[in-house]
């Protein structure tokens, strides 16, 4: 009987991931279905120089946009962006296909039992999620555990894809991801074989190399997209308050580019943030820091985490902001592969606006 109940269900999680795998291809339009549909082959290509890959990203730019690609006139952009609408349908849908879509998302582990209860699965795509707090709170180290989970197969709640690691602060360390993959039982050479790595320098570098993923992510299976951190640049290459509205502006952009990845090749954004100090909090606030950025980037990210040190080696993960989980924490302690061990969780009562939240 138990033999006939496991058969049964390693024959549903096969089921699983074949449909997974449907989705998958279902997921988004080559830019040479354009050919097909009419367009001149040459006028494919200069999309293609210009990152632009699929059809879906066709879709998520202006035409102001796109005339601005050499060789591009307006009238062949209406023509292009007529085709594309008939590949891709990116008009109205109901509820129901909208949850049916949904199902495509995928929830990396992040390696803690209690952390990925806290988030509701795990760290998810087609979405944003933000790790912000003061140094040494354990923002890189949950990137480097991501970036060996991210390879883990999908029955054993990784995201079966390849990592792309964008830093900007040098911090990334690939003798960290030895003992982490042997950890999961990996072989750390084949996962570092399979962490796409870059290190920026200015906001514009750091553009730049998100421009460069779309080739990548539209041939190879991407699963996670890290940037650590996502502001530093910013904070140094625009100076004082007369530079502030500028570096907003090209911060919402930078946003936006990696909100289109994510839903455009159903990647996990795993972004870092820094901290400001803020004097108008008062004297009654323990802790008067928040997160840099401002609104553009609070408004940008889908999930946001607040990590904070605990008392000695602990360490605090709070859900600061997301549309779908319960305020929490989860305190971590630090283990000897350089993980974190999330033991605790504590829900935090507060006020709903549905009488019927299950989270009551």
């Amino acid at each position: 009987m138990i033999a006939t109940l496991k058969a049964e269900e390693a024959s549903q999680l096969q089921l699983v991931e074949r449909e997974d795998i449907d989705d998958e291809e279902d997921l988004f339009e080559a830019i040479d279905k354009l050919i097909s549909a009419g367009i001149n082959a040459g006028d494919v290509k200069k999309l293609q120089d210009a990152g632009i890959y699929t059809c879906n990203g066709l879709m998520m730019h202006t035409k102001k946009h796109l005339t601005g690609i050499k060789g591009l006139s307006e009238a062949k952009v209406d023509k292009i962006c007529e085709a594309a609408e008939k590949i891709v349908n990116y008009g109205y849908i109901t509820g129901s296909d909208a949850l049916l879509k949904r199902k495509s998302v995928i929830r990396i582990t992040t390696g803690s039992q209690a952390l990925d209860e806290l988030l509701g699965g795990g760290i998810e795509t087609l979405a944003i999620t933000e790790a912000f707090g003061e140094f040494r709170c354990g923002k890189t180290q949950l990137a480097h555990t991501l970036c060996v989970s991210t390879q883990l197969p999908t029955n054993m709640r990784g995201g079966n894809g390849k990592v792309a690691y964008i830093d900007t602060e040098g911090t990334f360390r690939p003798d960290r991801i030895i003992p982490i993959a042997e950890r999961f039982g990996m072989d750390p050479g084949a996962v570092l074989d399979n962490i796409v790595y870059a290190r920026a320098y200015t906001y514009e570098h750091q553009y730049n190399l998100l421009l460069g993923l779309a080739a990548k992510m539209s041939e190879e299976p991407f699963r996670l997209l890290i940037v650590d951190s996502v502001i530093a640049l910013f904070r140094v290459d625009f100076t004082g308050r007369g530079e502030l509205a500028e570096r907003q502006q090209k911060l919402a952009q930078m946003l936006s580019r990696l909100t289109k990845i994510a839903e455009e090749f159903n990647v996990a954004v795993y972004m870092t943030n820094q901290v400001i100090a803020d004097p108008g909090g008062g004297v009654f606030i323990s802790d008067p820091k928040k997160p840099a950025g401002g609104h553009v980037l609070a408004h940008a990210a889908t999930i946001r985490l607040m990590f904070r040190k605990g008392k000695g080696e602990q360490r605090v993960c709070k859900v600061f902001d997301a549309p779908n989980l319960p305020e929490a924490e989860a305190i971590s302690l630090r283990d000897h592969c350089y993980c974190f061990k999330f033991v605790h969780i504590y829900i935090y009562i507060y006020m709903y606006i549905c009488l019927d939240c299950p989270y009551d």
